[in-house]
């Protein structure tokens, strides 16, 4: 019996120090060694359990079924919470089985998608009903300025901070040659600026509309771009 082993962390820490990965691992290694099973090859994922498209999986899948192996995971769970998703991957044409629910057939695994499903859902709406109670308590969720904030009271993690005026830095200077366009064009003030921004589809650093208050940061931190170079 060949198989294909696969993995999935659900952040890039995790992926880095191998939190989780080893007990997958060892799983499956007790599973290949009860079946006495050869292992043809292993993927690792790192990605959320909320997306399904994982390039991992993806090659996982193929060399499962060119050379007609069966793909083993640690838990069901480690697939995804989508039961959509469970259901596609079981009527895909290549042979799975969880290295805890060995003798799981089509139906138990139908069955498990659809309560996974429903677990996920049911822990999306206390998660929601939780948020709007403490709304109605009067609670402050977040902070309303921001990074801004944070830069005032001088606090925050000075890497974030910095990591942000870079990005800032880097979107001034991917609009530079559009700016110095609009000028030419006769886009002189800060609303016909931003109007025109607006019109082309281009947005802010944070993905929002440009307004005046924003055109006028852009181009100081422009200037301020000129003078450091």
């Amino acid at each position: 019996m060949n198989i294909v082993s696969y993995h999935r962390v659900s952040t890039v820490k995790q992926g880095q120090s191998g939190l989780g990965l080893q007990a997958q691992a060892s799983a499956i290694d007790h599973f290949a060694a009860t079946r006495q099973a050869r292992v043809v090859g292993a993927f690792t994922e790192v990605e959320s359990g909320k997306v399904n498209q994982r390039p991992e999986l993806a090659k996982a899948l193929h060399l499962a079924k060119v050379t007609g192996s069966t793909l083993v995971i640690a838990k069901l769970d480690r697939l995804s919470r989508n039961a959509a998703f469970l259901l596609t991957l079981r009527d895909s044409g290549v042979k799975f089985v969880a290295a805890d629910m060995p003798d799981a057939n089509d139906l138990t695994v139908g069955i498990m998608a659809l309560v996974a499903q429903q677990e996920r859902e049911a822990i999306s709406r206390r998660t929601k009903e939780a948020l709007s109670a403490a709304r109605e308590r009067g609670a402050r969720l977040g902070n309303p300025n921001g990074a801004a904030a944070l830069r005032r009271a001088d606090k925050g993690n000075q890497a974030a901070v910095a990591a942000l005026q870079g990005k800032a830095d880097d979107h001034a200077r991917n609009l530079a040659p559009v700016v110095v366009a609009l000028q030419s064009e006769g886009f002189s003030s800060l609303g016909a600026m931003a109007g025109e921004l607006n019109r082309r589809g281009m947005l802010t650093p944070r993905g929002r509309r440009w307004h005046k208050s924003s055109v006028k940061n852009l181009l100081a931190r422009l200037a301020q771009l000129q003078q450091a170079a």
